[in-house]
């Protein structure tokens, strides 16, 4: 293990080399419940490269400072982002720590106290089942952080929509607390039938969705670029995926705290219920980009920018093309994934 002062040497240098850009290796994580929909340009000998008894790799993480939470079989430094440097690394982590105030800035620091967020691909040939992340104070119960996300559908990683481009989002207005916990009493029967709840809503290239925590959700199968809270806090709702995968009830409480497991009412705490069964709830959630610039200046000046996720008080993104033969410099307020 390097040294703390080899580990500030060697970010201060990445740093300085690069201007305050630095180069990250490919960060891969698998998941067990998964089968990659083969979409991230990863080589198809790869796909299983932590073993099949780990799952397919599904998701790249980006400038990731969280361990990935796959179980006890999770290696030393899954999920987590390396400075490339020299033909060494360093952990962006220990590098934030070493470096905070110098690589984010002092207001970055003491506003929000570090790097509180990365980003990911998520790429899976079948939807994922119905499952939400805990809030702050639900997270904090097993000594977590709330974990937000938002999503967006880049047609460039999408020339394939897979199996199931529908997301779940929700519950349907009208749904009571008691219907909910049938289905995770009925965990054993095969399906639970928890999906008849909600509403699946069809996935379009080029759009995406704002998911706060406590929001059910069950993936689709469009490839999208995801950035969120670092955290890695999950519960799944769904105990059977389109009838041939089975879902251990272990995953609805992996981030509950043991003496609970069998307390519905806390269980049920886990939800936002009010966003949940909200009407309007594509209203509020469904997000299309939003020109970053000045449109006129922008074709002027041979780019288009534009604001792809937004609304969040941890994360943004933009999403920037530009044109061939053209060159262009573009300035942000503070650090960018």
């Amino acid at each position: 293990m390097p040294t703390d002062q080899q580990i500030l040497q060697l970010a201060s240098q990445a740093f300085d080399e690069g201007e305050g850009i630095v180069r990250l290796t490919p960060t891969w994580v698998p998941r067990v419940f998964c089968i990659p929909g083969r979409r991230l340009r990863l080589h198809s000998s790869d796909l299983y490269a932590f073993g099949a008894h780990r799952g397919g790799i599904d998701e790249r993480w980006l400038a990731s400072t969280v361990k990935a939470d796959n179980g006890p079989l999770t290696s030393e430094h899954e999920g987590l982002s390396f400075i490339a440097i020299d033909k060494q690394r360093v952990l962006l982590r220990d590098a934030l720590t070493l470096l905070g105030t110098e690589i984010l800035g002092e207001e970055a620091i003491a506003r929000y106290g570090g790097w509180v967020m990365f980003s990911k691909f998520f790429d899976n040939m079948h939807p994922l089942p119905f499952h939400m992340h805990q809030n702050d104070e639900r997270a904090a119960d097993v000594g977590r952080v709330g974990k937000p996300e938002a999503y967006y559908f880049p047609a460039q990683y999408n020339f394939a929509l897979d199996a199931f481009p529908y997301t779940f989002f929700g519950l349907e207005p009208g749904t009571t607390k008691d219907q909910v916990v049938d289905c995770l009493k009925r965990w054993d029967e095969g399906d639970n039938g928890i999906l008849q709840l909600s509403k699946a809503y069809r996935l379009t290239t080029g759009t995406g969705w704002d998911v706060p925590t406590g929001i059910l959700h069950a993936p689709g199968t469009l490839c999208t670029y995801e950035p969120q809270r670092a955290s890695d806090v999950s519960s799944m709702w769904q105990s059977l995926i389109a009838d041939f995968q089975v879902i251990d009830r272990s995953m609805l409480v992996k981030d509950v705290p043991e003496d609970k497991w069998e307390d519905y009412d806390y269980i049920l705490s886990l939800l936002d219920w009010e966003a949940n069964v909200d009407p309007q709830f594509k209203e509020q959630r469904f997000h299309t980009p939003i020109a970053a610039r000045s449109e006129d200046e922008m074709r002027a000046e041979g780019y288009d920018e534009r604001w792809i996720v937004y609304g969040s008080d941890f994360f943004s993104a933009k999403e920037v093309t530009v044109q061939p033969g053209r060159s262009v410099t573009l300035r942000d307020v503070g650090p960018m994934a």
